[in-house]
């Protein structure tokens, strides 16, 4: 008897449980959402977090404000979400590299990893190397045999920790040559320095250089994709330049904290999902230079970040790379 009371007492709480977190998906959001952006404004996070957050905030029917975080390899937006309530009201909009690359290149008081979880793919895409036009340079060959006669060439990224720092750092390794890292808080004040020619390299995302590429404010040496993109069909892969290693690609997501009601991230991933399936807006994603990103789930994308984050552990460990 007792056996039969006790399984039912389970059976119940396990219903009441169910109910509770329907309530509450069905109760959020009852106020306005508050996405993180782990970058500049104008930057390629940017860029995207603002192109879902209006059909995001029609769909959750409460508006969805972005906020700007710049700093330490996207760690001082994850801090904000570390430190905010975890209940579905702070969001993350932040490129993979906060979890399978940062932790390698800045010292970090807490793990990436274990802080996020990735909802959803909102756009994915290569890095172009761009310089300044008075570079001596057509191409990436001619680069390198600049860069052998000039050592300690300087080339910015868009902030330590990032794919735009490691890549440098590649290259170097790769062709031989001595590059200095500049780290910048966003592409914006390092495309401006590269334009003023006071950096002349930059590894760069696509979306934030094309504008001044097609402008003739910058040129473009390789792109990091596995194919040439239709936006730059005259500049080559990294991989036709000879430098396949080169080839790299990141995706830009959107995260919670790992805690937020599992109903509330499903609600999250539903809205950004059917954002992205608006052939409008997939069309607007693409002109940007990235492609829309791919429907995974969580678990599927916390896999990838896993092999990513051993991968990037590997190519550091063989240049000698120290945490900064």
């Amino acid at each position: 008897m007792k056996s039969f009371i006790s399984r039912r007492a389970v059976i119940a709480a396990a219903v009441l449980s169910t109910f509770g977190l329907a309530v509450h998906a069905q109760a959020w959001p009852a106020k306005p959402i508050r996405l993180v952006v782990a970058g500049p404004a104008g930057g390629s996070a940017d860029i995207l977090a603002r192109l879902v957050s209006e059909p995001m905030a029609k769909e959750l029917g409460q508006p969805v404000v972005v906020d700007n975080k710049v700093g330490a390899g996207g760690a001082i937006a994850v801090q904000d979400i570390i430190q905010s309530p975890h209940d579905g009201y702070t969001l993350l909009v932040g490129v993979s590299s906060l979890v399978s690359e940062v932790p390698h290149i800045v010292k970090l008081k807490f793990d990436m990893a274990k802080e996020l979880r990735p909802l959803a793919e909102l756009g994915r895409g290569g890095l172009v190397l761009v310089a300044n036009p008075t570079v001596p340079a057509a191409n990436l060959k001619d680069l390198v045999a600049y860069a052998k006669k000039n050592p300690r060439l300087v080339y910015a990224s868009y902030s330590p920790g990032s794919l735009s720092h490691v890549m440098g750092q590649q290259l170097a390794q790769a062709a031989g040559i001595e590059l200095v890292h500049a780290g910048y808080k966003g592409s914006t004040t390092a495309l401006t320095d590269v334009m003023g020619n006071h950096v002349p390299l930059m590894f760069d995302g696509v979306p934030t250089s094309l504008p001044l590429i097609k402008g003739g404010k910058i040129k473009a040496l390789a792109v990091s994709t596995p194919a040439r993109l239709p936006q730059l069909p005259d500049v080559p892969t990294f991989r036709e330049a000879g430098y396949p290693q080169l080839e790299a690609l990141a995706w830009m997501g959107l995260w919670s904290a790992p805690d937020v009601p599992a109903a509330v991230q499903q609600r999250v991933r539903a809205a950004a999902l059917k954002a992205l399936a608006d052939p409008a807006l997939r069309a607007k994603v693409q002109e940007t230079g990235f492609d829309v990103g791919q429907p995974r789930t969580s678990d599927e994308m916390q896999k990838g970040l896993a092999v990513d984050y051993e991968r990037i552990g590997g190519v550091l460990n063989a240049i000698g790379f120290k945490p900064e």
